[in-house]
C-alpha cells in the first residue's frame, strides 16, 4: 500500500527551500508541494494583522486542494504571529518555525548572541520569551532587515549582489552597544540560510550561523515515523501569482526536487 498525501511546506518566498532542504535529505521517499506567496510577499514590512489575517485563510484553501499529511510554516514570521490560529483551523499536524536561540545559546562561548530577521519577526515577544527561557544569561541584540530578504530571492534568481550589502545588515547587528561580543547568530529567517555564506564572507570576524531548518526536519521526520509514502515521490513548486521564473530560478528549484511548477 502507499500513501500519496504529500507534505506541505509554506513561505512568503523561497526562503522555506533552507527548510525543505534538510527535510527532504531525513525523508527523502516523500512527496513535497512547496507554496511560496510571492503575491503576499514580503512578509517581513507588512503588519501582524494582515499576517494573522492571510495566512490561516491561504493555508486553508491550499490543505484542501493538496490534502498534505502535514504542514510547515516555512517561515518565521509568519509562525510567530499566525502558528495559533493556523493550528486552530486545521486538522492535522502543523510545525512551526521559531528563531534556533536555545541552540544558539547552547553554542555560544561569549555568552552574546544576535538575531537577525525581519522587522516583523524581532519585534515580537515571542522573541522575548525564547530569550527568557534559554538565553537568559546571554546578551540577545536583534536586528531587523527586509534587505537580507531580497538578496536572498535575488540570488536564487541567478542576480549578483554586493558585498556591501551583506556588511551593512551584519552591521545594524554588530555595530549595536554590546555587539563586539557576539560570537554566534541566529538566522531567524528561513531565507536567511540561503545567503550565509555571502553573510560570513562579509563578516569583519569569525562568526557561527545558527538557523532553526535542521530541527524541523527532525520535527517532521518524528510527527511522520511509521507511515506509508507514495510510490513514486513527487516534488511541486507553487507560487500565489503569476510570475516570470526564470531559468535560474527553476534549476534551484528542481534541485531540491520541484520539478513541477504551477501558479495557485
Amino acid at each position: 500500500m502507499a500513501d500519496d498525501r504529500p507534505i506541505l511546506m509554506f513561505d512568503s518566498g523561497v526562503g522555506g527551500l533552507s527548510v525543505l532542504a534538510p527535510t527532504r535529505v531525513l525523508l527523502p521517499q516523500s512527496s513535497y508541494v512547496y507554496v511560496a506567496d510571492n503575491g503576499g510577499f514580503p512578509y517581513g514590512v507588512r503588519s501582524e494583522a494582515e499576517i494573522a489575517a492571510r495566512v490561516p485563510a491561504l493555508l486553508g484553501r491550499l490543505v484542501e486542494r493538496y490534502r498534505p499529511r502535514l504542514v510547515v510554516i516555512a517561515c518565521n514570521t509568519a509562525s510567530t504571529i499566525a502558528l495559533g490560529a493556523v493550528r486552530a483551523a486545521l486538522d492535522l499536524p502543523v510545525v512551526g518555525t521559531v528563531p534556533a536561540i536555545k541552540p544558539a545559546a547552547e553554542a555560544s562561548k561569549s555568552r552574546a548572541i544576535g538575531v537577525l530577521g525581519t522587522d516583523a519577526t524581532v519585534r515580537q515577544p515571542y522573541v522575548d520569551d525564547l530569550s527568557a527561557r534559554f538565553a537568559a544569561d546571554c546578551t540577545v541584540l536583534r536586528h531587523g532587515s527586509a534587505r537580507l530578504v531580497e538578496l536572498a530571492e535575488a540570488k536564487l534568481r541567478g542576480e549578483p549582489a554586493e558585498p556591501a550589502d551583506y556588511e551593512a545588515a551584519l552591521a545594524g547587528l554588530l555595530d549595536q552597544p554590546g555587539g563586539e561580543r557576539i560570537d554566534t547568530v541566529v538566522l531567524a529567517c528561513t531565507h536567511f540560510p540561503l545567503v550565509a555564506d555571502e553573510l560570513a564572507a562579509a563578516a569583519p570576524r569569525p562568526l557561527s550561523f545558527v538557523d532553526g531548518g535542521p530541527g524541523i526536519a527532525r520535527r517532521v521526520a518524528f510527527l511522520t515515523d511509521g507511515q506509508l509514502w507514495p510510490a513514486i515521490a513527487t516534488g511541486e513548486a507553487v507560487f500565489t501569482a503569476p510570475l516570470d521564473i526564470g531559468e535560474p530560478l527553476r534549476a534551484e528549484l528542481a534541485a531540491r526536487g520541484l520539478d513541477a511548477v504551477s501558479v495557485l
